[in-house]
């Protein structure tokens, strides 16, 4: 789906009812619900109210209890009315335009001649063009430059080279073996690594380990450890690059957030090339204005919803969840599918608040019991912003169904059903807080807290808006909760737990992970956090096996998107949840990249 998704959203926006508008026109904002605290109400909160009128008015006092201490949005409509530093003039555009196809050509060029190059400037050229996002433009010119790579002769290279050979195929689906870093191994379990850049190249390529791959399991401890030691007594790029690995290491990180702090950081490498440098600066400006765009078309959509008002108990992320959602498919040709994603999550947001911090146990059990029978008939005996919500859920989905082709339709079909599933699970979260329930193990605690994530919905609905790469077969398949979801879901729901457990402590909430895992072992805190970052690194290693092995045979192009979904979970849960509380880490982001 190219720009013309764009011009169909905006043009929904005007042309239909003011209601299907609504939902066209209005900013991803809610929290979504993988990004949730999983903070828990008060159960004497909850209490149903007596009669009709008692019950309407204390739903009135509960819409505006705030238990959890969300903030506001510092941005409103701001992007509804400020063109952004990236706005120009037609002419200027099409001049950028023809400038970059121009560009294109020169760089193509430039990589099919990197075949007469050393390996190590082959292997430079192709992460460079990923780290500044022009990868999406040279797909085929790569993917030839790659299984001439594979089949390169590494045993005489040094540990840097090696270990970049070894990075760039594993993240391309490559399972090469870990046996090359044999040789750098020694007997004392250290790695003969000259350079911090040497260090730094084998601490990334190790992160695309799987469980069994001991030597890639000691060269993260050597590397980390002896990173952490030289860093204070280094400067400039590669001090950053190694500060932003320790936090999250590159296989992990979203190349888009980073796209143009890395255009800065390019333009003063000694290897750095003026076309590519080029072309990197007007893409990202072309980029910018499509997001520009499509943040219009969000925040429209999201001020017609007048969630602000009318459910006002719920987080307002419209831009946080439209920045999370680009790190799933960036690329101008995936509009369509970029601008979905941003309206489901702002619903699932919707939704974790409702079950989270308003709706009383009896009050969630009737809405699930809707959401179920897909009748907004069935929407009564409900406080009036939980009808509300429903109505506008239900035009959401309409003006998604109304934006796919005929022979795409079928697709909503299950995007509810996975809908119906992510409420399921919540509303046996609000019965776990109810009767101060503690699952008895991590696993039993998974089966419903993974769901809870919502990555589950937002795994199907980054296939609903994709081209013909998505199938029915690969609906069928995303149904059945691949181990590749599962390990997505537990990521981000051990993410959340690790972050969020003190904070949680202050409001009556569901058990976490953490209060399994102290249950299952009897040990203290401190100790059951530190197993659940094991545990979450273990699952990173089930995820990239399922990566690198597949068990089945659907496209790579639409793997990736799942991995970039989990690489997105990483950034928002970096030392805080970045989602939520927003106010530290998320704005510089948005800066950066929207103006």
């Amino acid at each position: 789906m190219q720009s013309g998704a764009i011009t169909t959203f905006s043009h929904g926006l005007r042309a239909r009812g003011n209601r299907s508008c609504r939902l066209l026109a209005r900013p991803a904002e809610r929290r979504p619900c993988l990004s949730t605290s999983w903070q828990r109400r008060h159960r004497a909160a909850l209490q149903c109210r007596q009669v009709s009128a008692e019950r309407q008015y204390e739903a009135d006092d509960r819409l505006n209890r705030n238990p959890y201490d969300f903030y506001a949005s510092v941005w409103g409509d701001f992007f509804l009315h400020h063109p952004g530093s990236a706005a120009s003039s037609q002419q200027q555009q099409t001049w950028m335009t023809e400038r970059v196809e121009e560009l294109k050509k020169e760089v193509a060029k430039l990589i099919a001649v990197s075949a007469t190059c050393s390996l190590l400037e082959r292997l430079n050229l192709i992460c460079t063009l990923e780290r500044l996002c022009l990868d999406y433009l040279f797909e085929t010119e790569i993917d030839v430059a790659l299984v001439e790579i594979h089949s390169a002769n590494i045993n005489d290279y040094d540990l840097h080279t090696v270990a970049l050979w070894f990075y760039l195929l594993r993240k391309h689906g490559y399972k090469v073996s870990p046996d090359v870093f044999e040789k750098f191994l020694n007997n004392d379990g250290t790695f003969v690594a000259k350079t911090p850049r040497e260090l730094l190249s084998l601490y990334n390529a190790a992160h695309f380990s799987t469980r069994g791959e001991i030597i890639l399991g000691k060269a993260i401890c050597f590397t980390k450890r002896s990173l952490k030691l030289k860093l204070p007594y280094l400067v400039g790029s590669l001090a950053r690059e190694i500060q932003c690995a320790l936090e999250i290491p590159l296989p992990r990180r979203v190349a888009i957030y980073e796209a143009k702090i890395y255009i800065s950081t390019y333009e003063e490498e000694d290897t750095m090339n003026e076309m590519v440098l080029e072309l990197a600066k007007l893409n990202f400006n072309l980029m910018q204005l499509q997001y520009q765009q499509e943040l219009e078309i969000t925040t429209r959509w999201w001020t017609d919803l007048e969630i602000h008002s009318k459910l006002p108990f719920a987080r307002d992320r419209l831009v946080e969840c439209y920045l999370w959602m680009l790190g799933v498919y960036y690329e101008p040709s995936c509009s369509r599918g970029q601008i979905i994603l941003t309206f489901v999550i702002n619903i699932a947001t919707i939704l974790d608040d409702i079950y989270d911090s308003f709706g009383t146990p009896e009050e969630c059990e009737l809405f699930t019991q809707w959401i179920e029978s897909w009748d907004p008939k069935a929407a009564h005996d409900l406080p009036e912003c939980m009808e509300y919500a429903i109505g506008r859920i239900m035009e959401t989905y309409q003006t998604i169904d109304n934006e796919l082709p005929q022979k795409d339709k079928y697709r909503m079909t299950y995007l509810r059903n996975f809908t119906v599933d992510l409420v399921k699970n919540y509303n046996k979260e609000v019965k776990m807080r109810e009767e101060s329930y503690v699952p008895k193990s991590i696993e039993e605690h998974l089966q419903i807290s993974a769901r809870t994530s919502a990555c589950h919905l937002l795994a199907c609905t980054s296939l609903v808006g994709m081209d013909d790469v998505a199938t029915k077969d690969s609906f069928d398949w995303v149904s059945t909760m691949p181990e590749i979801v599962q390990r997505l879901c537990i990521i981000i729901r051990l993410l959340d737990d690790i972050m969020t457990y003190e904070r949680e402590q202050m409001t009556p909430h569901v058990a976490s992970t953490m209060d399994s895992y102290m249950k299952q072992y009897n040990v203290p805190i401190q100790t059951a956090r530190e197993k659940i970052r094991e545990l979450k690194e273990e699952s990173w290693k089930d995820f990239n096996a399922q990566w690198l092995e597949p068990d089945n045979d659907q496209p790579r192009k639409l793997l990736k998107v799942i991995f970039n979904l989990t690489r997105t979970m990483e950034f928002m849960y970096n030392k805080d949840d970045n989602f939520t509380y927003c106010r530290n880490k998320c704005p510089s982001m948005i800066i950066s990249i929207f103006q």
